[in-house]
Order: structure tokens, then sequence, then C-alpha cells
């Protein structure tokens, strides 16, 4: 960015919050782009083409149709990027030089340093209640989208 001009001087993101969301939405942006590339893909043309037909408009399209049929893609690539974002140590410590915590960190930091296992270990219940959660959540997402699915044949 120096040689074309972009910046006049180096960046300095490392060891900041800014460096640990780069890189985890470099690292977990495949988890979110796969299930919604998936589920855009098997997306029946026909109900756009019937939507713009009866005079719909872009936005109408998408909150209508587009988003309700996604919806089990969306919920499943949240799960597939929210226990691993909080689960990760290393790129907090790599990026942030182990001033951002996430629950990864937290988990690792009771575990070995501070050696509060009852501590790291409600911690890690939380995270796992919070994941069943999740996967209630995309249970019910899906049940609608069949529902939807069902409703426009």
């Amino acid at each position: 960015m120096l040689s074309i001009g972009l910046i006049d001087h180096p960046l300095s993101i490392l060891y900041t919050k800014t460096a640990v969301m780069i890189g985890l939405v470099y690292s977990l942006l495949p988890f979110m782009i796969l299930p919604l590339y998936a589920n855009i893909e098997k997306l029946d043309g026909r109900f756009i083409d019937a939507a713009r037909d009866l005079g719909a408009n872009g936005q109408t399209i998408f909150s209508r149709i587009i988003f309700p049929l996604t919806l089990p893609g969306i919920a499943s690539g949240m799960i597939l990027v929210f226990l691993p974002a909080m689960s990760m140590f290393y790129i907090p410590d790599i990026l942030g030089g182990a001033k951002s915590l996430l629950m990864g960190n937290l988990i690792q930091n009771e575990f070995l340093a501070a050696h509060n296992w009852p501590l790291g270990s409600a911690v890690s219940m939380v995270l796992t209640l919070s994941m069943g959660l999740l996967l209630l959540i995309y249970r019910r997402a899906n049940k609608v989208g069949q529902n939807h699915d069902q409703s426009i044949y």
C-alpha cells in the first residue's frame, strides 16, 4: 500500500483488537460462506422470477423470498462460526499480543496460568450450553424454512 501511494506511513495494527478481528474474519469467513453458498445454490429461481412478474422490487424479493429460504444456511453458518470464534485462543495471542480476551483465552488462562479449574470448567460449560442453544435455534430455523417451502408450493 505504501508503494502504490494509498498510505503515507506503515499501519500499526499488530497487537490491536483490529488485528484480532481481521484474523478471525480471515480464518472463519469460509465457515460462513460455504453454508450460505450451498443454500443459495439450491434456491429455486422460479420464486424470484414469479416475484418479479408480480411486481416485487429487489428489497421485497430479498426480505420475503430469499432471506426466509436461506435462513437455515444463515443459522448453520452462525453455528459453524460461533464455536471456533469463541474457543480460539491462538489468534488473539498471536495477533493481539494476549491483550484481547475471548472465551478460549479465558479458559486457557484459568486452566494453565491461574490453576482455577472450577472457573475454567464453568466457562467451558457456558460455552457448551450456548452452543446447544444455537443448535436449538438452528433446528427451529430449519423447521421454519421447511414450512415456508411447503407453503409456497
